[in-house]
């Protein structure tokens, strides 16, 4: 914690939720100057019960926090950049047969890419969010590395590995230390609008309808072309209803009635098949992975072991992680494991370190001799 913060300018991202807000209070009460700055992305869901951290109703209640704090807040117009940057990449990767994580994109390339880039142009010393995660500096490597939170209810660690490791020594989260039920006892200390605003949605464009809708509203209807189910021996046992309808590991809503359950293990788009198939079906020895982004450490010259998640409710699991060259990964699970699923983000860990992740491209699949235990 730096000791004087009088003359250090924090720009805080504010999305109109109770952790941003707490955010810039913190932020206040320790010394900075603070200005608070919300994303527009020009994104409203009339319709839906859930708040979103990018409508209109976000922005007018970080303005509203800001008031109370008295501190500065500015409106930036995003809505070009979470089109070309997640919404466009969002769409595509479902018709591609991949389940996207855009999150983790809009980490990378909004709040800590483009955003980032403003406010340190405004003259930022430091950009403060309101994740949770934490920032730490590593006397021993001399070198800033991002840990998980306190809260495993509310770490954040997971969507943040994509940050540019040089932007870590510029960046705060404040509540990387805190529990949920803390940051909300703050916000009643400090008499803030949002402290019992209810959490945000999970995607923020996506609205109540879904996003299989939010596809076809996008881009029609004539993208979802049927095609075959076909079971593990080859057979067509069905037709679907257009991939971008299904994930890896999908039970429900098949419209299948095999006599047993079956389970969604493999997109082809170039054949526009889905494979479906009993749950040993699911599992893989390992991935491929590409976009290898190293924000708390070096790129590997040697195959190493580490703590993986596959997705962000997975389990963290053993694997040997072998790096290709070009951002390619091979990673190789101690254990099979089920569920590899191509555009979800596999993240690797050492104790509460976040090492690195990339995208995974691709399952490995189990050897003939190979077995798992269901």
């Amino acid at each position: 914690m730096i000791k004087n913060n009088t003359n250090k300018k924090v720009f805080v991202a504010m999305s109109g939720g109770v952790d941003s807000s707490v955010v810039a209070a913190l932020m206040k009460e320790q010394g900075y100057d603070v200005v608070g700055v919300t994303m527009c992305f020009s994104i409203t869901h009339p319709e839906s019960k859930k708040p979103s951290c990018c409508g209109v109703d976000g922005i007018q209640d970080a303005k509203r926090a800001a008031q109370i704090l008295d501190i500065p807040h500015y409106v930036l117009d995003f809505a070009k950049d979470i089109n070309e940057h997640i919404i466009d990449n969002f769409t595509s990767e479902y018709l591609n047969g991949r389940t996207p994580n855009p999150c983790v994109r809009c980490n990378q390339h909004l709040k800590f890419g483009t955003l980032y880039s403003q406010v340190m142009s405004l003259g930022a010393d430091f950009l403060a969010t309101g994740h949770y995660a934490k920032i730490h500096f590593n006397e021993t490597d001399d070198n800033f590395e991002m840990k998980k939170a306190v809260d495993d209810r509310k770490d954040q660690s997971y969507f943040l590995y994509s940050m540019n490791k040089e932007t870590l020594k510029k960046v705060l989260f404040p509540l990387g230390g805190m529990t949920k039920n803390e940051v909300r006892e703050l916000a009643e200390k400090y008499k803030l609008n949002t402290a019992n605003k209810p959490e945000s949605q999970d995607i923020c464009f996506v609205p109540d309808s879904g996003y299989k809708k939010f596809i076809e509203d996008r881009v029609g209807k004539s993208v979802f072309i049927p095609g075959p189910f076909v079971n593990e021996k080859g057979d067509v046992v069905g037709e679907h209803k257009g991939i971008a309808n299904y994930t890896i590991g999908q039970r429900d809503k098949l419209g299948l009635a095999l006599g047993f359950p079956v389970y969604v293990y493999k997109i082809d788009k170039d054949s526009n098949t889905v494979y479906v198939g009993p749950k040993e079906c699911l599992y893989s020895k390992g991935l491929y992975a590409t976009q290898f982004n190293p924000v708390s450490m070096d790129i590997p010259k040697e195959t190493i072991e580490v703590y993986a998640r596959i997705r962000y409710n997975s389990p963290e699991v053993l694997a040997y992680l072998t790096y290709l060259g070009e951002g390619q990964i091979k990673l190789e699970f101690a254990q099979p494991q089920k569920s590899v699923t191509p555009g979800q983000s596999a993240v690797f860990y050492r104790d509460d370190v976040v090492l690195s992740g990339a995208i995974i491209e691709k399952p490995i699949a189990l050897e003939a001799t190979q077995e798992v235990s269901l």
